[in-house]
């Protein structure tokens, strides 16, 4: 009979509450074992070499060391691990700089705990588990003309009105007032050489600037 050693993991994750349920819910699926778990990068960094993880489920909002410097720190201490974020954040900035940074995978922590499960054993045969809006995000920038004329505020407009909002679900929706959200759709029309919002879309579509 084929027995597999059991994937070995440790959890840094700042709040006990969550840091708890995460263990339990891992220790118990046949297979996986919960060798460690800590609330701080700080405090795993004197010990976690000892406790020889095969995957690592770090939180980003850590006190002291938050978890996007601590990836090279881990990788270093234990070049083998495999790092899995496990977090609330969903920008595209934390989301490339945990990647960059030698993550191997991000879900937020809404994720279904079958896949969470699931994604720990996908991580350790070498695969990279995204939830499915994080890998969303990830192929759409990739996806996005570079030269885009549009700034960064402009395009993530546009998509909005792509979506099918109005300026003032917009305006709400990104913390900014009416004026300034009238203000930058009229520097997309001229951008964009267009005079509606059908064809700004029907631009950006076509020149792949969202």
């Amino acid at each position: 009979m084929h027995t597999e050693r059991n994937i070995k993991i440790v959890i840094i994750e700042d709040d006990e509450i969550i840091r708890e349920g995460y263990a339990l819910l891992i220790g118990k699926v046949e297979g996986y074992d919960v060798v460690n778990r800590y609330s701080s990068f700080d405090e795993a960094a004197k010990t976690i070499a000892g406790d020889h993880p095969d995957v690592i489920l770090l939180d980003i909002e850590l006190p002291g060391t938050n978890g996007i410097s601590a990836i090279p720190k881990l990788k270093k201490l234990m070049p083998h691990a495999h790092i899995l974020i496990l977090t609330v954040y969903e920008s595209e900035k934390l989301i490339f700089e945990a990647l960059a940074n030698g993550a191997s995978g991000y879900l937020t922590k809404n994720t279904a705990s079958t896949k969470i499960i699931e994604s720990i054993r996908e991580v350790k045969d070498g695969g990279g588990p995204m939830s499915v809006n994080i890998a969303r995000m990830v192929i759409k920038s990739f996806q996005r003309n570079q030269e885009s004329p549009l700034s960064k505020r402009e395009t993530q407009i546009l998509e909005l009105i792509a979506d099918g909002q109005s300026r003032s679900q917009i305006a709400k929706d990104l913390f900014i007032d009416l004026e300034t959200v009238r203000s930058h759709i009229k520097n997309i029309y001229l951008k964009l050489d267009v005079n509606s919002r059908a064809d700004a879309i029907k631009a950006a579509k076509e020149n792949r600037l969202i």
